[in-house]
């Protein structure tokens, strides 16, 4: 459908608007029926919307909020970087460099995440290595998503045409020099979208963190609880903080996606509201590494 000015409004986005309308529309209805029943001897056993209002920009999940954020950013940065050399070296023509980058890969994709990270975190003690528990969930984390986007960075490789490279090296390219200058921008418009959904479900997997005292949001929504005992309003807070975060995250990834061009004709673009489903669709959630 196209309206003037050249906007375009498919009935897909039309439709997410309307789920997300009757969506804010049924939580407003519930938060002022529990604060109209939060009246007599039952009110303490009822859900609680001002405890959600008073506590919703508590100092302490602030600071949780930031930790989950640096632990993301830093694991995801780490991981692309791991997962580039992974890539390369499974890629290579040496069999030693092949068979280390398939055994990392298949070391850590499959085994669960909390299990590296109580790993990393108690289990190095009893052959000498001390890692205090933010090394501990960085090192985890870096190298079990170095794990994921080295089969990410690859498949991207190789979904450029060969000929590309024997160009490069007919113009007297070395091989790393072609990589960097003809295959990588090239397969960076394949690698970036999984790459985003991959961040996406780093801010989620942090989350795993808190097992091993790691004071990221969930760790310090735990402490808020202890104070007050209100379950369901307390992780109703960190759900919006990270809804809040994942829907920030697709913006910025829609927003990377057009500047590389990555975004296909306009009538078969993904919708905001398209990604966001995605994104929280993913078949490789946080609790897929339990």
């Amino acid at each position: 459908m196209e309206i003037k000015g050249g906007i375009y409004i498919s009935r897909r986005w039309i439709a997410s608007l309307l789920i997300a309308v009757a969506l804010i529309a049924f939580l407003a209805w519930f938060f002022l029926a529990q604060a109209g029943s939060s009246q007599g001897p039952a009110a303490s056993q009822k859900f609680d919307p001002n405890f959600v209002f008073q506590h919703f920009f508590d100092q302490t999940l602030l600071e949780g909020a930031k930790m989950t954020i640096f632990l993301s950013v830093i694991a995801q940065a780490a991981g692309i970087m791991l997962g580039l050399i992974a890539a390369l070296m499974k890629l290579s023509k040496n069999p030693l460099l092949k068979a280390i980058a398939g055994f990392y890969i298949w070391l850590f994709r499959g085994t669960p995440l909390l299990v590296q990270l109580v790993v990393f975190a108690t289990g190095l003690f009893e052959i000498g290595i001390h890692l205090d528990v933010l090394t501990a969930a960085l090192l985890a984390l870096s190298i079990n998503e170095g794990a994921y986007m080295a089969e990410i960075v690859r498949a991207g490789i190789q979904s450029i045409d060969p000929g590309q490279m024997e160009a490069a090296k007919s113009l007297g390219m070395t091989y790393g020099l072609g990589m960097r200058r003809i295959v990588l921008p090239q397969a960076l418009r394949v690698i970036l979208p999984p790459t985003g959904n991959e961040f996406n479900n780093m801010l989620k997997s942090s989350s795993l963190a808190s097992v091993i005292s790691v004071g990221e949001l969930l760790q310090h929504a735990g402490d808020l609880n202890h104070l007050y005992f209100r379950i369901l309003e307390t992780y109703t807070i960190v759900s919006c903080y990270y809804l809040a975060m994942t829907t920030v995250w697709t913006w910025i990834q829609g927003w990377l996606e057009s500047r590389l061009g990555e975004r296909k004709a306009r009538g078969g673009e993904p919708s905001f509201w398209g990604r966001v489903r995605g994104n929280i669709l993913s078949t490789r959630s946080a609790l897929d590494h339990r």
